[in-house]
């Protein structure tokens, strides 16, 4: 049939375009190339070079600048010496190569989220001088303002991540009426909403959830497709809990390492605002009435 004609051409394409860019960025022989699913972001292949070297490589970002951002988020990361990162091997606006490290299933789920909470708890105590960072970068494809940075966390938070979030849901068309009512009753309550605890800005994986670490070899947690920053460690806490959260033994071992701020959990809704606000500009709709019911519980 014809569609399938024009898929296979198209696949063949686009194989040999990702081939001419890794032989350009590495410049040795290929073995194989094997699509990866799961990303949404970019195209993402696992290449093996005729010497046995194994490759992540992505391709086919929806910003120019989107790979150099993500791998400068991973250096942010590594500069801390907490967490297993895989090395940036190449980098330019039109492809990311990795490391290729393996997940596997944890041998002992237990320990491994005691571990990763640790390692989390950790890399939050490297601390920054102000919330921001030296960049803008991205949340998932959407642009995440970083720049200029603060030293208010409370004007950081609603200006950089609740605001930008809501006027580009009107821009999208998302902001639908009582969303807007809601989210102006928030403004105006939001200075109560966040106390003044003096903590530093922290460093930040920025979009911790279930699709962003794995397990690799000896159940050694590792971080990936970071949206770094430094802000208040509650809004990262805040992200992992979003989406199913992780295994208990992890919030358990964070807090025995860097125990939270009194009502913290009380707080989550309001982090986790931002992260709902951005899945309803990236995929529309269908988020509008967790935006607009996050709203209501936020303003009881």
């Amino acid at each position: 049939m014809r569609w399938i004609a024009e898929k296979i051409a198209f696949a063949n394409t686009m194989r040999s375009h990702i081939t001419q860019l890794i032989l350009t960025a590495l410049n040795r022989p290929i073995e194989s190339i094997s699509p990866i699913g799961g990303g949404s972001i970019a195209v993402s292949h696992r290449v093996t070079m005729e010497d046995g070297a194994q490759y992540f490589v992505k391709v086919s970002p929806q910003h120019t600048d989107m790979f150099l951002k993500e791998a400068n988020g991973l250096q942010e990361l590594n500069n801390a010496h907490v967490f297993r990162l895989p090395e940036v091997i190449a980098v330019s606006n039109t492809i990311l190569i990795l490391e290729f490290l393996p997940a596997a299933t944890p041998e002992h789920r237990t320990q491994f989220f005691e571990q990763f909470g640790k390692q989390f708890a950790e890399l939050h105590r490297t601390a920054g001088t102000q919330f921001g960072f030296y960049e803008n970068n991205y949340i998932g494809s959407t642009p995440q303002l970083n720049v200029p940075q603060k030293k208010s966390w409370k004007e950081f938070f609603f200006v950089h991540r609740l605001e930008f979030q809501f006027r580009l849901a009107e821009q999208n068309g998302y902001a639908h009426q009582d969303i807007a009512v809601l989210f102006h009753r928030l403004e105006k309550s939001f200075d109560r909403m966040i106390p003044d605890d003096g903590e530093p800005p922290a460093l930040l994986h920025g979009d911790l959830w279930n699709g962003n670490f794995l397990c690799t070899t000896n159940d050694i947690p590792v971080l990936i497709d970071p949206a770094v920053y430094y802000g208040h460690r509650e809004a990262d806490v805040a992200m992992t809990r979003l989406f199913g959260g992780f295994n208990e033994a992890f919030y358990r071992s964070y807090n025995e390492s860097y125990p939270l701020n009194d009502e913290w959990e009380r707080r989550m809704d309001l982090y986790a605002l931002y992260h709902l606000f951005n899945h309803l500009n990236l995929f529309g709709e269908g988020y509008s009435s967790q935006v607009y019911e996050s709203l209501k519980k936020l303003l009881k």
